[in-house]
């Protein structure tokens, strides 16, 4: 019983691989990479296929977190195999609400700074890549500062799970 979570942005080349990467961290951290698997997927097509932006794989790497990765497009066809659909930002959000199918999909998909009680109403994760390095550096600190609400509520959720 596999509990899946997918982080999703823009092209999958900036802040959902860096979300993926630092999450997985987390999810091992905690004892849970057997039962926690972890992905990431664009919006959009127009990186399929490419690395993740050398700045994102640079403040990973820095960070000492893996950063290995190909950006690939969300489908559709994905959520029900999904337990979790992690939006970077409200765009985002309102693009994977429009694919979902069913009240029981949509339910599923949450922005990740809801998971940072200090974020309060700015739960936007902005993207880095028209900026500088400092951007990518920011989108590190709010990956991080939710990743542990989020572990916390993937926690609850498995324990749900457990007869």
């Amino acid at each position: 019983m596999t509990y899946r979570v997918c982080f999703v942005c823009t092209g999958n080349i900036c802040r959902s691989p860096m979300a993926e990467h630092v999450f997985r961290r987390h999810v091992e951290d905690a004892g849970l990479g057997d039962v926690v698997e972890v992905d990431s997927a664009g919006t959009g097509g127009w990186h399929e296929g490419d690395a993740a932006d050398p700045r994102t794989v640079s403040v990973l790497d820095e960070n000492g977190y893996t950063s290995a990765h190909t950006a690939r497009r969300f489908r559709a066809s994905w959520f029900p195999d999904l337990d979790l659909v992690i939006a970077l930002d409200e765009g985002h959000l309102r693009e994977l609400r429009a694919l979902a199918r069913t009240p029981e999909e949509a339910a599923r998909i949450r922005l990740l700074r809801s998971y940072d009680p200090a974020a309060g109403d700015a739960l936007d994760v902005p993207d880095p890549y028209y900026g500088d390095r400092r951007g990518f550096e920011e989108c590190l600190d709010m990956v991080e500062a939710a990743s542990g609400g989020l572990l916390a509520a993937v926690r609850l959720e498995l324990e749900d799970r457990t007869p």
